[in-house]
């Protein structure tokens, strides 16, 4: 594949960033990596993956929302609370894991900088309007900015190390369901180039890869900010196909070459697959809690068939990248 796809956006990017481009690059069409998300302290899902498989998820993406600054811990209610308290101290297991060199994602469910109850990612609890965070000087903007700078501070310790992160901000951007997609496109692509400008530029937060995740091409930020493009998908339980005309479909928001991941997915694809047809997905992360431990959407049979697939990337064949 093309260098261009390997050259990150971010000019001044650690040696780390290159590394992981330029593999998910070389192996795009061969081979895909294995991921899993975890959102607690106790990992289930990654443990579950070593007792079934034997092996381990060459990616593990990470949740953050705990530290989210501005929890609302008077007006919630005790599923909000029930996430949040075991997600506490989930860096501490990204630590762990950067010890290991596996890959990592981050997914921030971001609760609202300003205002809202119990889980307040969610448009439906905060009337915090993203729309006026965009415009300078306002107090929604204030406490965006004061957010996204606490929130660069814990990344700062892994640029710091030279640990390179998938950077996957803003998910799902195309919905209403999240206040940072509620007020449409063009509010969501202001958001992505803020948060770009103000990692890369003021706090030099070079070691992040920057993955879009929608494939809806109005919401699409450009070309000149994102690394990697990506889309979220939950297919019918079982369905484990290759996944190709999703790919196809994200390919359109740009007419650009991008290496291409399945940000979320609720079920295994077929890794063999997608070699098979060429769908250009260079990882997967499988969603966590049900998605993983019970067999509703994934059987136990077909988790071992596909990280033991030579069309598969796991954590013992993946090179040290950093």
């Amino acid at each position: 594949m093309s260098d261009k796809l390997y050259t990150p956006v971010n000019k001044n990017s650690q040696e780390c960033v290159k590394n992981v481009l330029k593999y998910f690059s070389d192996i795009t069409y061969e081979k895909t990596i294995t991921g899993q998300h975890v959102q607690t302290l106790a990992m289930e899902e990654y443990e579950l993956i070593k007792q079934k498989t034997g092996k381990e998820p060459a990616l593990l993406g990470f949740e953050l929302l705990s530290y989210s600054p501005n929890i609302n811990y008077l007006d919630t209610d005790e599923d909000c609370m029930t996430e949040v308290v075991e997600n506490y101290g989930m860096l501490k297991r990204a630590w762990e894991w950067a010890a290991k060199k596996g890959l990592i994602t981050f997914t921030w469910h971001w609760f609202s900088p300003l205002g809202g109850r119990s889980k307040s990612f969610f448009s439906e609890n905060t009337d915090f309007d993203a729309s006026r965070a965009v415009i300078e000087g306002t107090p929604e903007n204030r406490a965006l900015i004061k957010d996204m700078d606490v929130m660069a501070g814990l990344l700062r310790p892994f640029c710091d190390k030279g640990v390179p992160i998938l950077w996957r901000p803003f998910h799902e951007g195309d919905g209403g369901w999240f206040w940072w997609g509620a007020k449409g496109a063009d509010t969501v692509k202001k958001l992505w180039r803020m948060m770009f400008e103000r990692y890369t530029k003021h706090h030099g937060l070079n070691n992040l890869i920057w993955v879009w995740n929608s494939q809806v091409p109005e919401c699409y930020p450009g070309d000149d900010v994102v690394d990697i493009i990506s889309r979220d998908l939950y297919p019918e339980a079982h369905s484990h196909t290759s996944q190709k005309a999703a790919y196809d479909e994200l390919m359109k928001i740009t007419p650009t070459p991008k290496i291409t991941t399945i940000g979320e997915i609720g079920v295994l694809p077929d890794t063999q697959a997608i070699s098979n047809e060429k769908a250009g997905w260079a990882a997967f992360m499988v969603w966590s809690k049900v998605f993983c431990l019970t067999e509703e959407y994934n059987s136990f049979d077909m988790l071992k068939k596909v990280y033991d697939s030579p069309c598969s990337v796991t954590l013992d064949r993946l090179p040290k990248l950093y």
